[in-house]
């Protein structure tokens, strides 16, 4: 696997440390600057935005993996499922969401259909990434049911017209910032876009980034 850092001449230790403290904590980059000069370690407040750019959501990556690896033995682990509409370049797609039992999200997926066909890419790249649920609960959309029997999932399916509602409180802050933001032109942009997106949505993705930084022992002696 290459090495995400291997054209950095400063650790990987050092960059955790430093995103860790500009997501978990309420500074402005140039205080982050401050307090690691003070630490003796000397950088720019704009190599502080780099690197949160750059490795904010590999961090956030690695612990969505970790976090789902551990989730998937519990006897609560269940997925909710559920999809809405958007207007890319004024035509009807459907954005498809699945999130956890904790109200994590764990995938979104682009289609301009809502079929069969669309639900099992969704299933199929989700299970990817965060392997087979014990329970999916769905709104009443039959193309889940069929989709999961094509893929060969034993998953128990639960329908009601309340048991989704964490799914549906999960799409809120996705429909606040596409009223905020101009429409959308292209399905294949709004695809790219929303792991970016979904990083300031969710409020655990974010502790996650400082969490794997602070769990590091090599940070310990900078502290």
């Amino acid at each position: 696997m290459r090495n995400p850092f291997r054209y950095f001449k400063t650790s990987p230790e050092i960059i955790r440390l430093t995103v860790m403290m500009y997501v978990r904590f309420p500074l402005s980059l140039r205080r982050v600057e401050d307090l690691l000069h003070e630490r003796g370690i000397d950088i720019s407040y704009e190599t502080v935005r780099v690197w949160w750019n750059r490795f904010g959501p590999m961090f956030a990556n690695e612990i969505k993996r970790k976090r789902s690896a551990s989730m998937h033995g519990l006897t609560q682990w269940r997925w909710h499922l559920d999809e809405v509409f958007v207007r890319i370049n004024g035509e009807t797609h459907y954005l498809w969401r699945a999130v956890d039992h904790e109200g994590e999200v764990l995938e979104v997926f682009v289609t301009n259909r809502r079929d069969r066909k669309a639900a099992s890419r969704f299933l199929k790249k989700a299970m990817k990434s965060h392997g087979s649920p014990r329970v999916v609960v769905t709104d009443r959309l039959r193309s889940y049911r069929v989709a999961l029997r094509e893929i060969g999932n034993e998953a128990r399916q639960e329908t009601g017209r309340w048991l989704n509602n964490r799914a549906e409180n999960s799409h809120q802050p996705f429909r606040r910032q596409e009223r905020a933001m101009t429409k959308f032109r292209k399905a294949k942009s709004l695809q790219l876009s929303l792991p970016y997106m979904l990083q300031f949505t969710t409020t655990s993705t974010n502790n996650a980034i400082f969490t794997a930084a602070k769990i590091s022992s090599s940070i310990a002696p900078l502290l």
